[in-house]
């Protein structure tokens, strides 16, 4: 299992982030309570948003450690998961933040693969950026300022594992915007500069399920914390490193030593 980082990650550009504007159009109801049959109580992994609360401090978010875990077995290529990652944040037809790849195991049959951005501990996107827009936040997502983004795309160039788009176009428009972006919640998408999936922090802050895990209804997509040692898939509350450690979870393009804060769990014959 990863360790988490004792780097001091940089401090984010843009705090505008409160739990107000977030649960004024989110919902201050948390996460749904955990299936019958749940190993661990489902709040423990996320509490619900207070919406008259402040935004959370750098010491708070470092309270969680986030990895997202994603069960090859389940997935059915459905591409549920991209549908509501696309709603959550306003993305136009075909501008992805999880991408649905269709691969052939060893033995020629076809497995779907799920791929956001890995949300490194070693990121190569931060490391090229000219004018540091793009950034670890303490709980481990990677984000992008877009006020500071100059559109270079060194990011995408970078990046082993395609995560990243680029806004091309002015975004589609839409009436349920929350104010200003912010990193945490880039929406809308500002033109001319790149993009990517944000892990949905705006939802985990605030004791909400990311996007992607909520839309699929396979159960194919957990979302984790490192520190509490808990994983969800939105009905099922377990162990995390009995899912990591049980099933042999490993990490998409490993040799390339970016320490991803995504695992996959194979079951169809594919290599690891």
């Amino acid at each position: 299992m990863a360790e988490v980082s004792d780097k001091n990650d940089q401090a984010a550009p843009n705090q505008k982030l409160s739990r107000r504007r977030l649960l004024k159009g989110l919902g201050a109801a948390g996460l749904v309570a955990a299936a019958s049959g749940a190993l661990l109580p489902l709040k423990d992994l996320v509490a619900a948003g207070d919406a008259d609360a402040e935004a959370p401090n750098d010491s708070d978010i470092a309270k969680h450690q986030w990895v997202m875990v994603i069960d090859l077995r389940r997935c059915d290529g459905c591409e549920k998961c991209m549908k509501g990652c696309r709603r959550e944040h306003n993305l136009p037809e075909g501008q992805e933040w999880i991408k649905t790849l269709e691969l052939e195991d060893a033995s020629g049959q076809t497995y779907y693969m799920p791929v956001p951005c890995q949300h490194c501990e070693e990121p190569p996107c931060v490391n090229v950026c000219p004018v540091g827009a793009t950034y670890k936040v303490a709980d481990g997502a990677v984000l992008v300022d877009q006020d500071r983004c100059i559109g270079c795309r060194m990011c995408m160039a970078a990046c082993p594992y395609d995560a990243r788009t680029f806004n091309w176009d002015d975004p589609p428009p839409t009436d349920d915007v929350m104010g200003e972006p912010t990193p945490e919640f880039p929406v809308p998408q500002q033109k001319g500069t790149a993009g990517k999936c944000v892990l949905c922090v705006h939802n985990l802050r605030f004791g909400k399920l990311p996007a992607c895990v909520k839309a699929c209804t396979m159960r194919a997509i957990y979302i984790g914390d490192l520190k509490t040692d808990l994983a969800t898939n939105g009905k099922q509350t377990v162990k995390l490193s009995d899912l990591l450690k049980d099933n042999d979870a490993f990490h998409y393009k490993e040799e390339l030593n970016t320490h991803p804060r995504v695992y996959y769990i194979a079951g169809h014959g594919q290599d690891s």
